[in-house]
């Protein structure tokens, strides 16, 4: 009888271990991003040209650029697309993103740029400071994440694409403290992006968002941090030298790929941001900034080469690097 017990219990525990093998190795495939993003882009452009937007206009006051979204009937002059099923409003921009093999569109609105006397736009790579509320394109717009008052910085080269492409279209306003401690904040540049979910999270799903959902963020850029990722001397924004198409003029975007190597002096595969000796010329671009007394140059401050354009620490044949 002991036996047969024992045979039995065997026979459960293999059963038991075989379905839990089962059930790891089932893992359901990735889906394809340009076929996703086919839905997603439906899925906003549905949204756009089905409701309008309120903006709460308030300045001081946290909830200065808030939005509500409101359904309208289909291609209504209301609607954030307008009435043309093919055009849509001037207002409402697009931005095309090269991610995955094919471009992205991003849709967005600009509901104001910021201005003031020592406001800065972000370059992406930049730490920034942003308030923001995030909506799921479900039929309640669920409202999964809300921060109106920020206390930390968000990193634009870690967090989602579409923050870092936007972002930098912005700029920050003005702010000026309050006796219980908070800051009051004016004329910051505020927005509104609808994202594909290739954009956002794709298949991974935080607290509150599914996977594979398109999102929609409002924003306010409330402060920016520079950060000097590679600790050359030279903030990371200020390395920004421009596209092939556009050399020594700075879009606000750093980036590098295989065929222009954008923003990458000594076309080394290696943008600026992140390579210590820039131009190539086996001196550090630290070592470049150093002044014959010992102290060092601001990116304002370095010379440029006699006869030519780049500051010094961009010439591979501007040495020794002591001459100022």
């Amino acid at each position: 009888m002991k036996k047969v017990f024992n045979l039995i219990l065997l026979v459960a525990l293999s059963a038991f271990v075989f379905s839990c093998n089962k059930n790891e190795d089932e893992v359901t495939p990735i889906r394809d991003y340009a076929e996703q993003y086919a839905t997603d882009i439906e899925t906003i452009k549905d949204f756009l040209k089905t409701h309008s937007i309120t903006v709460t206009n308030n300045p001081g006051f946290i909830d200065d650029q808030d939005i509500s979204f409101t359904e309208v009937s289909e291609l209504s002059a209301a609607s954030i697309w307008g009435s043309d099923d093919t055009t849509h409003k001037a207002d409402l921009l697009e931005w095309p993103v090269e991610k995955d093999g094919f471009t992205y569109t991003i849709y967005y609105l600009q509901l104001r740029q910021g201005s003031g006397a020592n406001s800065k736009s972000p370059c992406n790579y930049d730490d920034v400071m942003v308030a923001y509320k995030g909506f799921l394109f479900d039929d309640d717009l669920t409202n999964f994440q809300t921060n109106a008052n920020p206390q930390d910085y968000l990193n634009l080269g870690t967090s989602i694409r579409s923050w870092s492409e936007i972002l930098p279209k912005f700029k920050t306003g003005s702010y000026v403290p309050n006796a219980n401690g908070t800051l009051s904040y004016t004329d910051f540049g505020a927005g509104v992006i609808f994202v594909p979910s290739g954009l956002a999270y794709f298949n991974g799903s935080p607290t509150g968002i599914p996977a594979y959902s398109p999102l929609i963020f409002g924003f306010k850029l409330l402060e920016v941090k520079r950060i000097d990722h590679d600790g050359d001397g030279i903030f990371t924004y200020q390395e920004d030298i421009g596209s092939s198409t556009s050399a020594n003029t700075p879009d606000g975007y750093l980036r590098d790929n295989d065929t222009t190597h954008e923003d990458d002096t000594d076309q080394d595969g290696k943008p600026d941001f992140v390579d210590t000796d820039d131009d190539g010329d086996g001196f550090l671009t630290n070592f470049e900034l150093k002044k014959p007394d010992g102290t060092y140059h601001t990116y304002e401050t370095v010379p440029s080469c006699a006869g030519e354009t780049p500051k010094r620490y961009l010439s591979r044949t501007c040495f020794p690097p002591f001459i100022d």
